[in-house]
């Protein structure tokens, strides 16, 4: 066996694992409707082993930064914390957190967003409170 079919065989045994196939191969081929051998090609072409090795963590963990930003859109936290200033950093994160949390302990993601909605109204109306007592 030669040094690029040995590099490609251990190239398989990252991708075929049941947590690659699980979590990426089989979800991204459906999404961008191609076959699974035809994904995993792709990614022989495209990384080396140590990064094949480290694409699954990374991804894990990308995961949450991107759910963290989904919520912010959704919840339109940048409008509440950035433009109208009326939610605090502090609180846009503690709430979005919560919600994370929820979802990565099962809960739906649009049940989880109509739960934050109600809580980031309830922020609104104690902000509005501190300022009229002003």
């Amino acid at each position: 066996m030669d040094d690029d079919a040995r590099l490609k065989l251990m190239q398989k045994r990252i991708i075929k694992s049941y947590a690659w196939q699980r979590d990426i191969i089989i979800p991204f081929s459906k999404d961008y409707d191609c076959t699974v051998d035809e994904l995993e090609e792709v990614f022989f072409d495209l990384f080396d082993m140590s990064s094949l090795e480290a694409l699954h963590a990374t991804f894990e963990s990308a995961q949450d930064i991107c759910l963290y930003q989904k919520l912010n859109a959704d919840l339109s936290l940048c409008w509440y914390i950035d433009t109208l200033e009326v939610i605090s950093r502090e609180d846009g994160k503690k709430l979005k957190m919560n919600i994370i949390d929820e979802i990565k302990n099962g809960k739906s993601y649009e049940e989880a967003l109509k739960e934050g909605k109600l809580e980031l109204f309830k922020l609104l109306k104690k902000e509005a409170e501190f300022k009229s007592s002003l």
